[in-house]
């Protein structure tokens, strides 16, 4: 199908979210249209859980920044690789097929659930394993300025294994699906605030405005972040220039 800024995705039905962006254009809309009016060319975004690649394909193909697309799932890695491949990114993204964790080694995964395979519980039964890797050891001392975090409930673990890069000035956004008291604690220590944003009027706040994001928004550096969603290239959606 063709998507945004002349982009493309390959989907088919059971493709739980990334379906969603036939329908409303961005399926997850604040958290997308926050990745699109901030990235730049020389960015480094971290897609953790990057499940089929729709925001892998929104950083670097429509913002033409650099991402690394971490997606554990043998099977969902291999649609995102088609959708990198489709869109001509493979110069600017890297596929890592593993779960990020607080420890380097192995975990059990779900198998059989499409793309809304996790980390299994100890309830799970049809699981294999897979390699996990802790973020700190991965990323060395490359400077990512954005990342997603979307790991079916793992992410306190995911950054327990990302502590040093949390302390790192360079990581000014996050967007992340679940989050607990630890992951509050850590990030506030660090300087991250929760945040809203409105992609209509570009406004950053730390008061509820606009409509809700899948994902909760942390920002650092406040003022270069409000900066940039403001300067940023307007994106057609659905015909509406946002």
């Amino acid at each position: 199908m063709d998507w945004i800024a002349g982009r493309r995705l390959a989907v088919r039905r059971g493709m739980t979210g990334a379906t969603g962006n036939i329908y409303t254009g961005l399926a997850e809309f604040v958290d997308m249209m926050l990745v699109l009016h901030f990235l730049r060319e020389e960015d480094l975004f971290l897609d953790i859980g990057a499940n089929v690649g729709s925001y892998t394909v929104l950083a670097s193909g429509v913002c033409g920044a650099t991402t690394w697309a971490f997606e554990p799932d043998p099977d969902t890695a291999s649609h995102l690789r088609r959708n990198i491949e489709i869109n001509g990114l493979d110069s600017l993204v890297q596929v890592h097929e593993v779960a990020l964790g607080p420890t380097d080694g192995e975990v059990a995964f779900t198998v059989g659930l499409d793309t809304i395979n996790k980390v299994a519980s100890v309830t799970d039964s049809n699981v294999r394993l897979v390699h996990q890797r802790a973020l700190d050891e991965l990323i060395g001392d490359r400077l990512p300025v954005m990342a997603k975090i979307d790991v079916e409930g793992y992410e306190e673990q995911v950054f327990r294994g990302a502590d040093a890069l949390v302390q790192r000035d360079c990581l000014k956004v996050l967007e992340v699906e679940t989050v607990t008291s630890a992951i509050e604690t850590l990030l506030a220590e660090n300087g991250f605030e929760r945040a809203y944003y409105d992609p209509f009027t570009r406004a950053l706040s730390r008061e509820r405005i606009g409509d809700p994001a899948a994902n909760t928004i942390f920002v650092r550096d406040w003022t270069f972040v409000q900066s940039r969603l403001r300067s940023g290239t307007k994106i057609s959606v659905l015909g509406h220039e946002i």
